[in-house]
């Protein structure tokens, strides 16, 4: 028996994979698509994300095929520079397209052991109290353990479990592509600049090797949204946008999206399980899609793990929904906000001069910035230090850097002080003995994820928050 089948294969469920694969648990990636999608829908990594990939020894082969960018601009494409003293060591955006992020999440995942099958599709499944059945296309079943759904916004897996999908349908449509033009690259510069003035779901822009990546306004909602536009469609839309066309051809790929906004209403159904697009979606405003799967993959794959493995105390993997449905709605009602303040009705507008106005101030810019690149969540683990809850950034330590310590997947006890330990748990949890001017605290115990979960110097105290994240101690 499989240990864990997950459905999709995209960063969500590569992702995951490879967190699960940390943990030696045996798992299996189904991918409906022959070959990986050629074309780029998400053309960045935020902050936490960025961390995420620290955390696990994967940034250097992202730094390296990507771009750093200054955060800022990207609430509702306000233009404010950065706030000073981010809470995080990566206070930036990497500017990397989507396809190289798969290829590499695929490269990690298979290097770690994991299965990756593309050109078989889920078409139904039925769980029992000892596994899941998975049904395929082509006839075949499998069994596993757990499965987890990160097949997209249209997801089969939370089809098939009946998990309701409430929120609000598309009501406005965009159309996306990568097209070359004929139009000097200063001419669509200048006419670009103009329109958006106004029209902030406008853009033209050089997206290398003498292509352009096409953003603009659909005429209406399309009755079948899987149908991509035509070019003369896309054409049509420039024209009356733009005033011109500027001679696009060649399209290498089109696309379209909408601002549908839906949350699922469970993130657990039994043994069955939904992260990224299947258990939320919204408008792409501050590239925060991506992004927000990556980070549903990091809080579960431990806790899924723990669970395969036996030691997971009672609760674990049920927190998974707990934590990250919050963080979802409100990336929900932050897409909302901003696609109403992108609005060229007047009313918006003035909203939007107004917001301006307000992120001058260096809290407001701050916070709205933290909901952006993730780094200001904090999980409700009760009342304690300003700390508890909040992931740790990359604090530097006398003879490292805190992510160095994390690459395993394990917890870790990094202790200022020399007088703790861990009996019971060392095979789940790595003890430090290090100092950090960073660190205002005497010790913390930090989850697999990086989150805080206990903060302080005394021993037994430590010996009753262990078994809350870490089960029972061994012998």
């Amino acid at each position: 028996m499989i240990d864990v089948i997950v459905a999709g294969g995209g960063p969500t469920g590569l992702m995951l994979a490879a967190e699960l694969r940390l943990h030696g648990v045996h798992v299996v990636v189904l991918e409906r698509d022959a070959e990986p999608a050629p074309f780029v829908r998400a053309l960045g990594l935020h902050a936490r994300s960025i961390e995420v990939m620290a955390q696990r020894g994967l940034l250097e082969r992202f730094l390296s095929r990507g771009r750093q960018h200054p955060v800022g601009g990207y609430f509702a494409g306000i233009s404010k520079t950065a706030p000073d003293r981010l809470d995080t060591a990566h206070a930036y955006v990497l500017g990397i397209p989507q396809t190289i992020t798969d290829r590499l999440l695929a490269e990690r995942a298979i290097e770690l052991g994991a299965e990756i099958r593309r050109g078989r599709e889920l078409v139904g499944l039925s769980q029992d109290e000892h596994g899941v059945t998975a049904e395929l296309a082509d006839g075949t079943r499998l069994r596993s353990r757990y499965l987890v759904g990160c097949d997209g916004g249209r997801s089969t897996v939370r089809k098939l479990i009946g998990v309701g999908f409430p929120g609000e349908p598309t009501r406005v449509e965009t159309l996306l592509g990568e097209m070359e033009v004929t139009a000097p690259p200063e001419t669509v510069a200048a006419v670009v600049a103009e329109v958006r003035k106004t029209q902030k779901r406008f853009g033209v822009g050089p997206f290398g090797e003498g292509v352009f990546r096409v953003v603009v306004p659909a005429e209406g909602v399309a009755e079948d949204r899987s149908v991509p536009p035509t070019l003369e469609e896309v054409k049509r839309q420039l024209r009356v946008f733009a005033g011109t066309d500027f001679g696009v051809h060649s399209p290498r790929w089109l696309s379209r999206f909408g601002d549908a906004t839906r949350l699922a209403e469970r993130y657990r159904v039994g043994r069955v399980l939904l992260a990224g697009d299947a258990a939320h979606i919204h408008p792409p405003v501050g590239g925060q899609g991506l992004n927000l799967g990556i980070q549903d993959a990091f809080n579960l794959g431990w806790k899924l793990a723990a669970t395969v493995n036996g030691w997971a105390p009672e609760g674990l993997l049920d927190s998974y929904g707990t934590e990250r449905r919050p963080v979802a709605a409100d990336v929900l009602d932050n897409t909302r906000a901003q696609m109403e303040l992108m609005s060229p009705e007047p009313g918006p507008q003035a909203v939007r001069r107004l917001l301006s106005e307000l992120m001058d101030f260096e809290e407001v810019n701050r916070h709205l910035t933290e909901k952006i690149i993730a780094t200001g969540i904090r999980y409700d683990f009760g009342e304690g230090h300003e700390l508890l809850g909040r992931r740790l950034r990359d604090v530097r330590l006398k003879r490292r850097r805190l992510y160095e310590l994390m690459h395993h997947g394990r917890g870790l006890l990094l202790d200022q002080t020399g007088r703790l330990s861990v009996p019971g748990w060392s095979d789940r949890v790595d003890h430090v003995v290090d100092v950090s001017d960073e660190l205002d605290a005497p010790a913390v115990l930090l989850r697999p994820d990086g989150h805080v979960a206990w903060v302080g110097e005394d021993q037994q105290d430590l010996l009753g928050r262990l078994p809350e994240w870490f089960g029972a101690a061994t012998a």
